[in-house]
């Protein structure tokens, strides 16, 4: 019996494409005395590239993009500090976010969630959500001094549940870090589709493309174990 589902953050419940791309906009909006002489989509679309979808730390990516644009008004530290205390402003979520997780409580399944990154940047993206209520335990890398793929933050999580790995489905968008960490770890694997990955390269006991779809392969797991 499936008895809690444990989430990924960034591109599981937090459409991250979508909330960068609406702060970067916001960013050079607010600091375009600073940054004007660089027209607009050169600045969103240079941060998107070197930021590579949250994998490049963002100290590397404003001391790149002041060298290569010539920022003299702003430091890279400033921009650094711009991104670490506005980006909440500009989360957006997933689909069906709220009905998902208040379905998933509904039915008496408990709710964790994993997620890598810096510890309060991560948690005030959570809470611009509004949804750090739904759940029961939240482990974020900086904070633990792990992070996915080590099989010891997911084994923390089931702890704090109180679950075996066998009754937890993880839901994430990562092939390595999120579908093949937790099927090592001994949960049902959910990926959550991300369109940079090959599907015939994931290895998930279950896709989707939605998260509404979560109950559904909940019932069905459920009902084959019965």
């Amino acid at each position: 019996m499936i008895k809690s589902v444990v989430f990924d953050l960034d591109g599981t419940l937090l459409n991250r494409d979508a909330s960068v791309q609406k702060f970067i906009e916001y960013q050079y909006e607010r600091l375009i005395q600073w940054v004007g002489h660089i027209p607009k989509e050169k600045y969103i679309s240079r941060f998107i590239e070197l930021d590579c979808r949250g994998y490049v730390w963002k100290d590397k990516v404003y001391r790149q993009m002041v060298d290569e644009f010539e920022i003299i008004e702003v430091s890279w530290e400033k921009l650094l500090h711009d991104y670490l205390t506005e980006f909440h402003h500009c989360c957006i979520p997933f689909g069906n976010l709220i009905s998902i997780l208040e379905s998933l409580k509904a039915h008496s399944i408990r709710l964790g969630m994993i997620t890598n990154g810096k510890g309060q940047f991560q948690m005030d993206n959570i809470k611009a959500l509004g949804i750090e209520h739904y759940f029961e335990t939240i482990l974020i890398s900086e904070w633990e001094g792990m992070k996915k793929p080590n099989p010891e933050i997911f084994l923390k999580a089931l702890n704090q549940i109180n679950v075996a790995p066998h009754e937890t489905i993880f839901v994430g968008d990562h092939p390595e870090n999120d579908v093949r960490a937790s099927k090592s770890a001994g949960m049902v694997s959910v990926w959550k589709k991300d369109k940079q990955w090959n599907q015939n390269q994931v290895n998930a006991d279950f896709i989707i493309d939605d998260l509404k779809e979560l109950i559904l392969i909940i019932e069905e797991i459920n009902r084959e174990k019965n």
